[in-house]
């Protein structure tokens, strides 16, 4: 432990121990930071360069039943800082199921999930790959603009202290590289991007991979037909399809069910999705986007199954979340802002045995959708309509690009019908491959 992590968790517990001083019954001290660089260019030339740091404490205070949340940089003063918190939990409204996590589920080991890469990236070789992927979408042709391209690299950092004994760090890198481009002229203009996100530097795609990959989406979407309005079988590129996997989760968020505003709000153990898949929740994986050693309340991090064998077996909880619905936290809890909410991990839909190609032959006359437009999914009434984009699917191969058209459904019939290829993308918090969803309405233009 370097001289500055020691710093910070003196910062942590001298937060706590005011808090106590101060006359809380319980309280936790959340220290962030991080820092970013990044460049913007757009047709070789660069457009903003930025470099960020920021640190931040939060102090949350337990009192009486009530609960108060303050924020401020490292130089704040522990007691008046302290003394705000509880001050301000003292005229709060009582919450019945606010409170530090249960001491026997905090994590007692920190688990190395190698997420952090110390490679730092000169801003140079950032414009180098950033002008690198414009160029080679530039050089493609049929591509006759660029919205842009970036590179930039960055880490989080996290330690958290509670008045139950917990203390400890997590910190995460991550580097990434995009480029979005223009195709075609006046109103045929038609727009596609590719990127890479990873955690370590070297993991990274290249650029002029990049750059083609974006320009080949972009070429291919030129011209785009129009539908006429009808049913039709509907596959979603997995771009889309960790989407509708995202809003799963959404509706199985505990916060959603303690308030009643989930259409999955009375499914616990009935089926959700199809008998032969299942959904985990792993924080534990190495080198994974959602992966953390320990939750924002400090319990350790475990594997969930959230469903198994189609059916939905838990929800997502924090500790307050777990108490309103009766149940104990499985160690879902996620910082921001100060206060504590329920959050997913790394998600891993069962994949399947089918290549895309395999669902495309099935999906015959329907619709590859790559692009939805729109919030148009509500969680809490499951109807789902949205504008899209994509490709007519003739003899089990991509045919014409399609525009201007809306996909509607109900969310408990789209996620009972998915089928998953084989073709999961482990780059992702939500692993989620191809779908094909059987039949939805389509309104064409």
């Amino acid at each position: 432990m370097t001289n500055r992590t020691q710093d910070l968790f003196t910062i942590g517990k001298n937060l706590v121990a005011a808090a106590m001083r101060a006359g809380a019954d319980a309280a936790d001290a959340a220290i962030a930071r991080s820092s970013s660089r990044s460049v913007q260019v757009r047709l070789g030339k660069v457009e903003q360069t930025d470099s960020s740091e920021s640190d931040s404490v939060s102090l949350r205070v337990f009192y009486g039943g009530r609960v108060a949340s303050v924020s401020a940089d490292f130089s704040a003063d522990p007691e008046r800082l302290a003394e705000r918190a509880v001050a301000m939990a003292r005229v709060s409204p009582v919450d019945p199921y606010a409170g530090l996590a249960d001491p026997a589920l905090l994590a007692q080991d920190i688990p190395e999930l190698d997420l952090f890469d110390a490679t730092d990236v000169p801003a140079e070789e950032l414009k180098e790959h950033a002008l690198a992927a414009e160029a080679a979408g530039l050089a493609v042709a049929g591509i006759t603009n660029s919205g842009g391209a970036s590179a930039s690299c960055g880490s989080v950092g996290l330690i958290l202290v509670t008045s139950g004994g917990f203390s400890g760090m997590q910190r995460r890198s991550g580097f990434s590289r995009s480029v979005s481009l223009v195709g075609g002229d006046g109103t045929g203009m038609q727009r596609d991007y590719d990127f890479d996100s990873r955690i370590y530097y070297d993991d990274l795609e290249m650029p002029e991979t990049i750059g083609r990959n974006a320009a080949e989406r972009t070429i291919a979407r030129l011209n785009p037909g129009k539908l006429a309005t009808g049913h039709y079988p509907i596959v979603f590129d997995p771009r889309v399809a960790r989407g509708l996997i995202g809003h799963l989760l959404s509706a199985i968020n505990g916060a959603s069910i303690a308030r009643g505003s989930s259409f999955l709000k009375d499914s616990m153990g009935q089926p959700v999705l199809p008998e032969n898949i299942s959904i985990e929740d792993n924080p534990l994986l190495l080198r994974r986007w959602g992966s953390r050693p320990f939750d924002g309340e400090g319990v350790a991090a475990q594997p969930l199954q959230l469903v198994e064998g189609g059916v939905l077996k838990t929800w997502l909880l924090d500790s307050a979340t777990g108490k309103e619905l009766g149940l104990a936290t499985n160690g879902r809890a996620a910082r921001g802002g100060g206060g504590v909410s329920p959050s997913s991990s790394n998600v891993l839909l069962t994949p399947g045995q089918e290549t895309p190609a395999d669902l495309l032959a099935r999906a015959e006359g329907g619709i590859y959708i790559t692009e939805l437009i729109g919030h148009g999914a509500d969680i809490v009434t499951g109807d789902y309509s949205r504008g899209a984009s994509g490709y007519r699917i003739r003899n089990g191969q991509l045919a014409e690009p399609l525009a201007e058209f809306t996909i509607a459904g109900h969310l408990r019939a789209m996620l009972a019908s998915i089928q998953p290829a084989d073709d999961a993308d482990s780059r992702f918090s939500v692993v989620c491959p191809t779908l094909g969803l059987g039949e939805m309405t389509v309104a064409g233009g």
